[in-house]
């Protein structure tokens, strides 16, 4: 997560790929030591007794910098956002009504689709939220014992993007995609 302000820089890799934000006196320090060359828009204005040092909104580092994908770590939690509370088998989601009564996020759960007893462990493609009605009727089964399709296949989630929060500048809308949260 990015915490975007007036002070905030977007550093771009040589190929002009985002990296992450960093703060006027890195993007400063970054240009005094000639790695970084200007690419758009004004962050900031330093003045000195004799001139004024325009620090830019976009900056790109000379030389490409081999960033390895960090994978999404694996927890009961991350596997309920990345499926957005919503059952891989009925497609149920909170808000919904179910026997009178509006389903609440305590009634969702992680359901391995190979149980752990028959060796499916704790992985991305092996769980998925099901709500606990799904759940206890596929019970130590794989959904092909239970006769149940899944809606989606359960996958790694992606992470090689750039979270900014607060207001994105108009420099960085063209390196960028912007999604808005609604």
């Amino acid at each position: 997560m990015v915490n975007v302000n007036s002070r905030s820089v977007l550093l771009l890799n040589a190929s002009y790929v985002p990296l992450r934000s960093i703060t006027i006196r890195d993007a400063v320090d970054l240009m005094m030591r000639g790695v970084v060359d200007a690419v758009d828009g004004v962050a900031a204005r330093l003045h000195t007794p004799g001139t004024v040092f325009e620090v830019p909104s976009v900056l790109r580092l000379r030389y490409y910098v081999n960033v390895p994908r960090r994978g999404a770590v694996w927890s009961r939690r991350g596997v309920l956002s990345r499926d957005k509370f919503t059952c891989v088998y009925c497609g149920l989601s909170v808000g919904d009504r179910r026997n009178g009564r509006i389903v609440k996020r305590t009634d969702f759960t992680v359901d391995h689709l190979v149980p752990k007893s028959r060796g499916g462990g704790n992985t991305w493609s092996n769980t998925a939220c099901a709500c606990r009605w799904c759940n206890h009727r596929k019970a130590n089964r794989t959904p092909h014992e239970a006769g149940m399709k899944l809606l989606w296949e359960p996958k790694r989630p992606r992470t090689n993007y750039l979270i900014a929060d607060g207001e994105i500048p108009e420099e960085w809308k063209v390196y960028i995609r912007v999604n808005f949260k609604q």
